[in-house]
């Protein structure tokens, strides 16, 4: 009687053992399966934001759609404006992940902050400044019209935070006209604002970059600005070394340089660098 008692108990205890593993292994693949899926939550989630100047937003568009259809993964949310504007925001903390500017000072300016690591950037694209006049007003056909009495307004980007306002101001001074059209110029925030100045009627004329005359169907191109009257218009891309989503910026980054990204910007008026 003794040992059929000892037998069901040591019956018993291997039983419960058995359930006792089970129950654990149940957890354990639970926890596993949890992490996993918080991991792939996490991947999901993940938002860029990209800091890029005004000039750039048609093709941007067109390279955000493609390539959030590619990686589902990934937001892009683009921050478009001036580009010494977008670099003051990011030197004052911005949470930014890439910046994308129309001039290499604003860019060099991060670097020497150390915002951007020097090996995680580089110059990607050039432009062309150009005037443009309303299309159903063509009689401005050079930079020297400008000048002339019946001329009374001419916008340019502010100078000092827009970089193609800097390169309008001194392609102006460069040909000795500055000093005769300066009373005339009304500053705009950025080229698109330029442009639109241009397309309502409000000014006789503007300068802007070359990409943002193609995608108007309200102005006209009547004059390109030499090369020998600016500095080169360089536009450097790069990744900001705070950000929180590095390798993902990296990954966006990299295909900034891929042949169908460089596609889509030569087809939108842009030079490859």
């Amino acid at each position: 009687m003794q040992k059929r008692f000892k037998f069901v108990s040591i019956l018993l205890f291997l039983l419960m053992f058995a359930v006792a593993c089970s129950n654990k292994e149940s957890a354990d693949q639970s926890s596993d399966k949890q992490v996993t899926q918080t991991a792939s939550e996490i991947k999901e989630n993940v938002e860029l934001t990209i800091s890029a100047a005004a000039s750039l937003k048609d093709a941007m568009d067109v390279i955000q759609h493609t390539y959030q259809e590619e990686h589902p993964e990934i937001t892009l949310k683009f921050n478009f404006g001036a580009s010494g504007s977008l670099q003051q925001q990011i030197s004052q903390g911005a949470p930014v992940d890439l910046f994308f500017s129309a001039a290499e000072d604003k860019f060099d300016l991060l670097v020497e902050e150390g915002n951007i690591a020097k090996e995680d950037g580089l110059d990607l694209l050039g432009n062309e400044l150009v005037l443009v006049v309303p299309k159903e007003d063509q009689s401005i056909k050079s930079f020297e019209d400008l000048v002339k009495a019946e001329v009374d307004k001419i916008s340019i980007g502010t100078p000092e935070i827009v970089p193609a306002g800097k390169y309008a101001k001194e392609s102006l001074e460069k040909m000795d006209i500055w000093k005769d059209v300066e009373s005339k110029v009304v500053y705009a925030k950025d080229v698109r604002q330029v442009l639109s100045y241009v397309e309502t009627g409000n000014v006789d004329a503007g300068i802007v970059y070359k990409t943002d005359a193609l995608v108007s169907e309200k102005v006209v191109i009547v004059a390109t600005a030499g090369s020998a009257t600016h500095i080169p218009i360089i536009y450097p891309v790069g990744i900001i070394k705070d950000s929180e989503h590095y390798e993902a910026a990296k990954e966006f980054y990299e295909y900034l340089q891929s042949n169908d990204a460089l596609k889509v910007f030569e087809e939108y008026g842009f030079t490859i660098e």
